[in-house]
């Protein structure tokens, strides 16, 4: 008779049944365990070119199952009431890890079962919030039980898995995705002032203005009447209105057409004369992390050279900080001017703040979020700046790659639980239909526990205080071309060029701080700063050329986020005299409950000046109305508009305040949120939420 081992049968059995119950619940196939969501959309609607090389080597980051997310959300709700035992009582990077990260068990789980497909573990995060490996196209599929092909997505070629990844075995139970089996990449948010018939505008020589001042300060002088004529023949026309800034080719420090140094934002925006108990708010104790893809060779110089023509002190420290296990990037200018942007302007609002640049490898999404993730560990840090992103959906709301956007969540909700505000430019494409043909928001700004950052055009006295706001959308039609007797010609409707994104999440469900928002899920921006490049700052660079000094005019939400996130690393300086000992966390809860007056509310406006105008043929005078100039796109006819002669020969009227679909109006709306930090009113509100 053949003996058999004793196995205590019921105990056995319930565990049989329970990993049965966990593997048919956790999507497990025959092949593993299938991790849902993915795959991107464009696998299904994109033309197909084949398969990838299988030789091509790529990079993964394979994300980990965070634990009790449950018990952590109800957490991060307790940290941000007020009256709650746990108000403010943020976690500290080890005390997240222990209570809600993956363990350093599953980490080792994941390594053993990366090496036993082939592929070489050339990282993990101190934390165990993900595993990094490369391997071949080939190893991978392998590995994954996908295949990767490439396919063609708005005429760029981008590598893809085109089904599911599933994972075998123990990993297959803390393996939460599998980032780098597509290509996501995300762009900066940064725009430049141009009119169609101009690339991107020259710098001026920094030699030219040895005292600071290059551009003209005025981007709203008055109003002015222009006649055109072809060569004092009919056709003729006669347009008045608003005039845009200064006429082109004029010297430092007019400069054409207009653009803000550090001293003029400081003094509208009031914080230049924040103070908080007695002392002058400037930043000082307080740390400011800027993640940047790539990273600029001349980072440290250009901001030093910054200081120097501005008189601004140098940051008490700056770091740059490369997390990838494959160091640092080189060779790649292709976000130098981004990087640059961020470091300067976060520092001219906050200029003794420390600064640190942490760099993504790539531009691509698990790049960046290595980055973001040691951004938020870094010790004494307040606020982590990201002035990019992408397309929340591709190509519609119901087809989006979920698993990246829960990762990025996920980052945001870890620096909100340590006491750290992460925050995002909310793009500068508005619903993003002019580009793509369809309406989305921007993402990472999306996440609930991110705090989205829009923009707004800004106008100034001449003493610098503010004139007016407007939210940050801009209409171009042309209405003469000058060579050199300017001929007559109808206007050129060339419509929406570019504005603030914003909008409503598909994805996402509305956070309990916008429960009084009349929304159907996450509401983005919530706040909003300086971004219209045709209102513009002046930033200092020689990434291209080093050495060798230019100044351009810049804006876009790339602009809009970094100063915020100064503002911000300001506020958390006034706590800290406040006496609370600790970081204010997220900002976006703080917002919604902000007091009359902390914010500037921007509304829609209209002006009685818009440019109007009469063209005469020989016949009875044809008129064009100012909402025919200026809203193109038969968006709402308040707006406020201006004669811009571009720098070609060409002019246009512009249009401020008319974003795409979306709309400005009282309260919370889709172009700026709730509107802009108003200087001291702004510190004081936040404080007076403090225990």
């Amino acid at each position: 008779m053949t003996k058999h081992k004793r196995i205590a049968g019921l105990p056995n059995l319930a565990i049989l049944l329970t990993v049965c119950l966990l593997m048919v619940g956790s999507g497990f196939a025959a092949n593993g365990r299938v991790l849902a969501g993915n795959t991107p959309g464009f696998v299904a609607t994109a033309q197909n070119l084949g398969p990838e090389d299988p030789n091509r080597v790529i990079t993964l980051t394979v994300m980990l199952q965070q634990r009790n997310l449950g018990e952590r959300d109800a957490l991060l709700k307790a940290l941000y009431t007020k009256g709650s035992p746990s108000y403010h009582q943020w976690l500290t990077a080890e005390q997240y890890a222990e209570r809600f990260g993956p363990t350093a068990q599953s980490a080792s789980i994941v390594r053993d079962f990366l090496a036993s497909k082939g592929l070489n573990v050339i990282g993990t995060d101190k934390y165990n919030a993900f595993v990094r490996a490369q391997g071949t196209v080939a190893d991978v599929q392998r590995a994954f039980n996908v295949q990767i092909n490439r396919f063609n997505v708005n005429g760029e070629t981008v590598m893809s898995n085109t089904a599911n990844p599933s994972v075998e075995g123990a990993a297959g139970f803390v393996v939460e995705s599998v980032l780098g089996l597509h290509e996501s990449f995300m762009q900066p948010h940064i725009k430049y002032p141009s009119d169609p018939a101009a690339p991107k505008p020259k710098g001026i020589p920094l030699a030219a203005s040895p005292n600071g001042m290059f551009f003209e300060g005025q981007c709203w002088p008055g109003v002015e009447t222009h006649g055109f004529t072809t060569g004092g023949t009919l056709p003729a026309a006669v347009y008045e209105g608003n005039k845009y800034g200064a006429e082109p080719g004029l010297p430092p420090p007019n400069a054409g057409p207009c653009g803000y140094d550090p001293a003029e934002v400081s003094t509208a925006y009031g914080t230049n004369t924040m103070t908080y108990a007695g002392v002058h708010l400037d930043g000082a104790g307080q740390t400011i992390v800027l993640v940047d893809a790539f990273g600029s060779p001349t980072a440290q110089a250009d901001l030093f050279k910054f200081d120097s023509v501005y008189g601004l002190p140098d940051p008490p420290s700056f770091a740059v900080r490369c997390p990838d296990p494959r160091g640092c990037p080189t060779g790649n200018l292709s976000w130098a001017d981004e990087v640059t942007l961020d470091i300067e302007w976060s520092h001219a609002i906050a200029p003794l703040a420390n600064i640190i640049l942490d760099v993504g490898y790539t531009n691509n999404d698990p790049d960046l979020m290595v980055a973001v993730y040691d951004a938020i560990a870094q010790p004494g840090v307040s606020v982590v700046s990201n002035s990019y992103g992408e397309e929340e959906a591709y190509p519609n709301p119901s087809t989006f790659d979920a698993a990246t956007l829960n990762a990025w969540n996920n980052a945001a909700a870890t620096g909100a639980a340590m006491g750290v505000s992460v925050n995002f430019s909310s793009g500068d494409s508005g619903d993003y239909f002019a580009a793509d043909g369809y309406k989305t928001v921007s993402s990472p700004a999306d996440g609930p526990y991110a705090t989205g950052v829009g923009g707004t055009s800004m106008f100034l006295n001449p003493d610098d205080s503010l004139k007016f706001q407007t939210g940050w959308g801009n209409t171009e039609t042309r209405i003469a071309l000058a060579t050199p007797n300017p001929p007559v010609l109808p206007p050129l409707h060339l419509g929406f060029i570019y504005g603030s994104g914003g909008g409503t999440s598909a994805f996402f469900a509305k956070p309990g701080y916008q429960s009084s928002l009349p929304l159907a899920g996450r509401g983005v921006p919530d706040i909003a700063y300086l971004a219209d490049p045709y209102t513009g700052v002046e930033f200092i660079y020689s990434y291209n050329n080093p050495g060798t000094y230019s100044v351009s005019v810049v804006g876009g939400t790339s602009l809009a986020c970094p100063m915020f996130s100064a503002m911000w690393a300001m506020a958390n300086q006034a706590a800290t005299l406040f006496g609370l000992g600790v970081h204010l966390g997220q900002a976006a809860p703080y917002l919604y409950n902000l007091p009359a007056g902390a914010l500037s509310d921007i509304t829609q406006i209209s002006s009685p000046t818009n440019p109007a105008g009469s063209a005469f043929t020989g016949g009875a005078p044809i008129y064009y109305s100012p909402a025919s100039l200026a809203a193109p796109l038969g968006s709402s006819t308040k707006f406020v508009s201006a004669f811009y002669h571009g720098s070609s020969t060409r002019w246009y009227v512009l249009g401020f305040g008319l974003d795409s679909s979306l709309t400005t109006g009282p309260g919370w709306d889709n172009v700026t949120g709730l509107g802009t930090p108003n200087g001291q009113a702004f510190i004081n509100g936040v404080v007076s939420q403090l225990p």
